[in-house]
């Protein structure tokens, strides 16, 4: 059974004149460029325990298959701003699984996107459950766009 009994959460930007290095890049940033990274939807796994990100990324190895909730967004409109966000719920019942959320897109620099996904995933876990989340959160990147820029946000999961 492929049930992850851990989770960390992490954020990043890229700049490059190409796509694809940009994402890299973002990536690198965000310290799991090393990974390949499956994306699944946005499930918080029950009895899944939140690490720091030093913890986590000490438990996996370069080339190591691993899945992941992630935002990401790319664009090369210089000057405007990107997100990647996601929005995370969970119950206080560690028995029930919670929710993640994804956004990602165009704001204003002062526009706060997190709480939008952080919202989201609370009615998820709401009218999945008709419980109130003991937890919501979200990890947001944002940047503004020169060349190619991406911003990736993600949940990383330990199986």
């Amino acid at each position: 059974m492929l049930l992850p009994r851990k989770v960390f959460f992490t954020k990043g930007v890229g700049r490059h004149e190409d796509p694809l290095v940009s994402f890299e890049l973002a990536l690198r940033d965000a310290r799991i460029e090393k990974f390949n990274l499956v994306p699944v939807s946005s499930v918080y796994p029950p009895n899944c325990i939140e690490v720091s990100r030093e913890e986590g990324l000490k438990e996996l190895k370069p080339g190591q298959i691993v899945f992941c909730v992630m935002a990401k967004f790319t664009s090369n409109e210089v000057g405007k701003t990107i997100y990647a966000s996601i929005g995370v719920a969970i119950p206080e019942n560690k028995n029930l699984n919670g929710y993640i959320t994804e956004y990602m897109g165009y704001c204003d620099e002062k526009e706060d996107v997190g709480k939008y996904a952080e919202e989201n995933a609370k009615c998820m876990l709401e009218t999945a459950f008709n419980v109130k989340a003991a937890k919501v959160f979200n990890v947001t990147a944002k940047a503004k766009v020169e060349n190619y820029t991406t911003v990736v946000a993600a949940a990383i999961f330990i199986i």
